[in-house]
């Protein structure tokens, strides 16, 4: 049963971080628009600013360290938001945002890995 609690704990860090991809991206589309278009965006930004903290206040309130539970949720929304920043909105690619994004996920991998002892 506690394994299975460390596992939600970790799915809920997960979505907490997409959506706070989802809300950097919508930042975005806000600036971007006018209108009812964006009053949609600033919609979106509420909603998934919402649900990423709710995900991360679950996830730490479950049993996940605030510094371990902060750092994976940040580091998750961060690298989402570059893939969408490179796939979605088409900005540029180099050799060194690859490499240190690399170095992101390494380190939330670490941090995973560490926190199960």
């Amino acid at each position: 049963m506690q394994v299975k609690i460390k596992k939600m704990n970790w799915i809920l860090l997960l979505i907490g971080g997409l959506f706070e991809a989802l809300f950097a991206f919508s930042l975005s589309k806000i600036s971007a628009s006018n209108g009812r278009e964006m009053i949609l965006w600033v919609l979106v930004f509420l909603g998934s600013v919402s649900l990423s903290m709710l995900m991360l206040y679950k996830a730490i309130d479950n049993g996940i360290n605030v510094s371990v539970g902060y750092a994976v949720w940040s580091g998750l929304g961060a690298t989402f938001t570059v893939l969408a920043g490179i796939f979605i909105l088409k900005e540029p690619v180099s050799v060194l945002k690859i490499v240190f994004l690399c170095t992101l996920i390494m380190s939330i991998v670490g941090l995973n890995l560490i926190s199960h002892k």
